[in-house]
């Protein structure tokens, strides 16, 4: 049977004309997949050039075709075509615009931080886990497009089905009904988008995963400002944020403009979650901060936002996170695990999962 590489591999050999490159090094070859003899993908073209690249189109398709256990290619076309002038627009009614809500999901929450390395997406992965083990139905958004951790994280793998061509399955573990862009990628393989790409993918992903009935949704948020944060704010409903970060100054600096942005987008602040808050010496008992102390703890002050929890940096929590079953699930009676058990309940308190 074929296998995905060898598909990749053989697609390189299809040349595009104009550019001179393969037609995967030029990011022409979209949604490939490999299943039971069946290859489907799509070549993103210029519309002007759609008809010369016909014959490239055939080509791949024949290709493809002709490698052992491949039963059925499917090669479609597909070009992103301009807006037309505002004047050859047909009348129409207005959309309605502001935020929308996710089908069969009661609430949103967002799972940010100011800069990246504070341990954001190890913090999502345990409170979904969490969320959980407390009988919530919850989902986890991995929208963090340029560095999908949560496919290994949750310890789940392979490709999401879509049955119909629009609408895709996501992946369940620990409880979890989970979706990332990394399940769409190899491990190794860089996701180069501008904006619009982003935009586009993170709503796709919101309304075209079929997420079920879901108490609470996470989506764990790349660092920053950016694109994706201000879309997923403007186009949707969101419940709350929650900020994480390390207690030290360069952290909470960059923690300080995620809360402004929130702010500015109307998106209430949940709570803080200090991260990496100590370290106990597994040896001789030692406590060591070694980001410093307290930074989080005055922060939340500060704002008038609740502190959440401060999670010790532990070996066991990256261990755990690495080998695909969080702490939560693989040492439920840890306190590491019980630290985000407590968020968890205090979520659930507050009606907010």
């Amino acid at each position: 049977m074929a296998t995905r590489d060898a598909v990749l591999a053989e697609l390189k050999q299809v040349v595009d004309p104009a550019s001179g490159q393969d037609i995967v090094a030029a990011g022409m070859v979209r949604a490939l997949s490999v299943e039971d003899g069946a290859v489907r993908f799509v070549l993103e073209v210029d519309p002007a050039r759609a008809k010369a690249m016909e014959p490239v189109r055939a080509d791949a398709e024949a290709r493809v075709k002709a490698l052992a256990g491949i039963q059925n290619v499917s090669a479609l076309m597909t070009a992103h075509s301009q807006k037309a002038p505002p004047e050859l627009k047909p009348a129409r009614k207005a959309e309605p615009q502001g935020p929308q809500s996710v089908p069969g999901v009661d609430r949103i929450i967002a799972i940010a931080s100011g800069k990246g390395g504070v341990g954001k997406s190890t913090v999502s992965a345990n409170l979904a886990c969490a969320l959980a083990a407390e009988g919530r139905r919850v989902g986890l958004l991995d929208a963090d497009v340029y560095g999908p951790s949560q496919p290994r994280m949750l310890g789940v793998s392979g490709r999401p089905a879509s049955p119909d061509g629009k609408t895709i399955l996501p992946m369940r573990n620990h409880g979890v009904t989970m979706m990332s862009l990394g399940l769409m990628t190899n491990d190794d393989q860089a996701v180069v988008w501008r904006g619009p790409m982003l935009m586009g993918a993170l709503q796709q992903m919101m309304m075209q995963v079929q997420w079920g009935a879901l108490d609470v949704l996470l989506i764990d948020l790349p660092p920053g400002t950016g694109d994706v944060q201000l879309t997923l704010t403007q186009k949707f409903a969101v419940d709350g944020a929650i900020i994480v970060s390390t207690p030290q100054d360069v952290a909470l600096l960059d923690a300080r403009k995620g809360i402004d942005m929130f702010n500015q987008m109307k998106t209430p602040i949940v709570g803080m979650i200090e991260n990496m808050s100590t370290h106990i010496c597994s040896n001789c008992g030692h406590e060591e901060h070694v980001f410093g102390h307290g930074g989080v703890v005055a922060e939340a002050e500060k704002l008038g936002v609740p502190l959440l929890a401060e999670i010790p940096l532990h070996l066991d929590i990256r261990l755990a996170a690495d080998g695909g079953a969080p702490i939560v699930v693989s040492k439920p009676d840890s306190a590491q695990a019980t630290a985000f058990r407590h968020v968890a309940r205090n979520l659930i308190a507050k009606g907010l999962a």
